[in-house]
């Protein structure tokens, strides 16, 4: 009975063996199938090492080629074996596979070890993964930690040892593995980490990089050191275990020899980016390859913008500023103080009142209408629609030149321009010069009570300092492909006249005139600077914008919930930021006199000088002017050289129509401008025979 209880044992092992045997006979000839199958279906080399697949690389250029900022992964060059340094292949393969050279893509030690001390720890503590293995998972399948996932990379990794040498994988591997900072691949790293190719790697270098592997986010040399360092003092131990590496070798390579070069920052360049970059959409088809986007900033500008702003806005408010070229070319762009702490460009996207800056275009109507800069007006109590203009003084001067009325920003003649004209044909003026915005035309709109962009105010003065000519603000010079290939090109643009250049002329007059002697005197460099404040109700908003040499700036600043600053107008803050700024930005372009001749007027401010703006006894001396009243002299500034544009160019001539809503205007001859006659005499200039006070 015994015997037979035995022998029925015996025989159920047997079977158990022989079916066990058997089914392992066919889960062989299924795994030898399937990595069969998976071999066949693989891509060539060739395929694998484009490295399209890991997203899009977009690197934005500045107007002298340096980078401004990378989008997407980074990828650096690809290192073919022979050429990635044997520290780096050591380093790596001592860390993350060390019997790399032995297995056949699986390593059922290293997934033993991996069990073990899965039940020791109670939790998945190490991976266990080949690097063919990784390979797999990071060209074909997911991070998920599933039984499905693995079993796949599994036979991945059987397919890609059976198709491809153990030199090629570990190619493979190194050009392509993550290593956080969005680089892919070893050369990547090296340059983001270190400033220079994978193929200078020190010894210390490639430690830290090949232990970034486990985990990029915590070991990034640029976020801290430290803990690199100690990651990479536990790879040296490793290549030092497994006869990579001596003792007396190991300790030669000192951290000292380490210099890990600071990552990028957020700086306000990226306000001038996030702008540029979604006008690809337009301009390029979609592409998945690498791309480098030149664009039109100069970081010296750009600089020079974020310290005159950083230095003169108000505690407590923020700042924009935008420069525009004279083709159109944005050079500066600050959308606000710190853009890590507020992304909202407010050069581009906040809609604020303008205060006087707006009466550009009331007396861009009055010149086109026929007025002369010396044409006289009345400042007196004055009322329309039930509405009664104020000015800043409480006081009214009298009979006073268009000129005069302008420079100090005289309102009841603003109300008189825009009540004789109608203050639609002051709205329509706006739009024509690009203000997108809907305009009031309530007769205090002619004070800018209706709400602007900073960007298109500032168009709308280079259009004037363009001689009436319309410019479009652009970014983007050209676009090429990781092989060259040029994909986009930045082509001059159909022009268009938006006001005889006489009235262009007479408007430069005015503007000049507000610098010289108006309540924009905080605004003079040193040479021919056209320009005009803006102060809105309470001291919300301040504004500067003007121009000079070819470079038009504007200037906001304010609180984002338009709260009232103490002391805050144009004149003050915002025109000594535009002042900062200016005297860095031109300083190397030639001096450029208007076209116009602007005599000094004999009359004075007000004595209450804090309305118009800093005296220049307070850190802004006198301009220097000739004889005919033209400022003369350099400021000083920056020794290095500012490049100038060689782009001549125009707007695009359907978006302006889109702005203008309406269709474009026959191509027809103007008719000259009448001879000008000499002009009437000023009643508040004094006659030759007259002292002058």
């Amino acid at each position: 009975m015994a015997r037979s209880s035995s022998t029925s044992a015996g025989s159920k092992l047997a079977a158990v063996f022989k079916y066990g045997l058997a089914a392992a006979g066919v889960g062989l000839l299924v795994l030898i199938f399937a990595v069969a199958v998976k071999v066949f279906s693989l891509p060539d080399y060739n395929e694998l090492a484009k490295r399209d697949d890991l997203g899009q690389m977009v690197r934005v250029r500045a107007a002298d080629g340096s980078i401004l900022v990378t989008m997407g992964p980074s990828f650096g060059q690809w290192l073919p074996y022979e050429q990635i340094p044997a520290t780096m292949r050591a380093a790596m393969i001592s860390v993350e596979d060390k019997r790399f050279r032995g297995h056949l893509g699986v390593d059922p030690i290293g997934m033993a070890r991996s069990v073990k001390v899965r039940f020791e720890a109670g939790r998945w503590k190490q991976g266990g993964s080949t690097i063919t293995q990784q390979l797999a998972r990071n060209i074909f399948l997911t991070n998920s930690r599933t039984f499905g996932r693995k079993v796949s990379e599994g036979v991945l990794a059987l397919a890609l040892e059976r198709k491809f040498s153990k030199d090629q994988i570990l190619e493979l591997y190194l050009n392509r593995v993550y290593f956080g900072g969005g680089a892919y691949g070893i050369d990547a790293a090296s340059r983001t980490f270190f400033g220079h190719g994978a193929d200078q790697l020190s010894l210390s270098e490639a430690a830290i990089i090949a232990g970034l592997v486990k985990a990029p986010s915590n070991y990034s040399p640029t976020a801290d050191v430290d803990a690199a360092r100690g990651r990479a003092g536990v790879v040296i131990q490793s290549m030092i275990d497994n006869g990579f590496l001596t003792a007396a070798a190991a300790a030669s390579a000192g951290e000292a020899q380490i210099k890990v070069q600071p990552a990028a920052k957020q700086n306000s360049a990226r306000y001038f980016t996030d702008w540029a970059l979604p006008q690809l959409d337009t301009l390029i088809d979609e592409t998945k390859e690498p791309i480098d986007v030149y664009t039109t900033l100069d970081p010296r500008m750009q600089v020079a913008g974020d310290r005159a702003i950083n230095a003169n806005v108000p505690s407590g408010a923020q700042g924009a500023l935008v420069s525009i070229d004279r083709d159109g070319a944005v050079r500066a762009m600050i959308g606000g103080r710190d853009y890590v702490s507020s992304i909202y460009n407010r050069a581009t996207q906040a809609q604020r009142q303008p205060g006087s800056s707006f009466k550009l275009f009331v007396y861009l109507a009055a010149l086109e209408a026929g007025k002369k800069p010396t044409d006289v007006l009345v400042d007196e109590p004055f009322e329309v629609d039930g509405w009664k203009p104020r000015n800043s003084t409480r006081t009214f001067a009298g009979p006073v030149t268009l000129r005069e009325a302008f420079s100090r920003s005289i309102n009841t003649i603003s109300a008189k321009i825009g009540a004789e004209l109608g203050f639609g044909t002051i709205a329509d003026m706006a739009h024509r010069f690009g203000v997108g915005s809907t305009i009031s035309t309530y007769p205090s709109m002619v004070l800018g009570s209706s709400e602007v962009r900073l960007i298109d105010m500032t168009r709308a003065f280079a259009s004037v300092s363009n001689r009436g000519v319309s410019v479009m603000p652009y970014a983007i010079v050209k676009v090429v492909s990781a092989d060259g290939r040029l994909l986009y090109q930045h082509e001059p643009t159909e022009e268009r006249v938006l006001v005889a250049p006489w009235v262009a002329a007479g408007m430069t007059d005015l503007l000049q005139s507000a610098v010289l002697s108006g309540t924009g005197r905080a605004a003079q460099i040193g040479r021919p600077v056209a320009g005009k404040t803006g102060t809105t109700t309470s001291n919300k908003d301040g504004w500067f914008i003007g121009f000079s040499s070819g470079l038009t700036t504007g200037v906001w600043m304010g609180r984002d919930n338009a709260k009232p600053i103490a002391g805050l107008q144009g004149g003050t803050a915002p025109a000594r930021a535009f002042a900062s700024f200016m005297t860095v930005a031109v300083a190397n372009r030639p001096i450029q006199k208007f076209e116009i001749d602007v005599p000094l007027p004999d009359w004075q401010l007000e004595p209450d000088e804090e309305v118009w703006g800093i005296p220049p006894e307070e850190g802004f001396g006198p301009a220097l002017v000739d004889e005919n009243g033209n400022p003369i002299g350099t400021p000083a500034g920056d020794s290095q050289g500012i490049p100038v544009p060689t782009q001549p160019g125009g707007p695009d001539q359907s978006e302006l129509d889109r702005i203008f809503n309406s269709p474009a205007p026959p191509r027809e001859q103007r008719p000259p401008p009448p001879p000008r006659s000499e002009p009437a005499p000023d009643p508040l200039q004094p006659r030759p025979d007259q002292p002058q006070g």
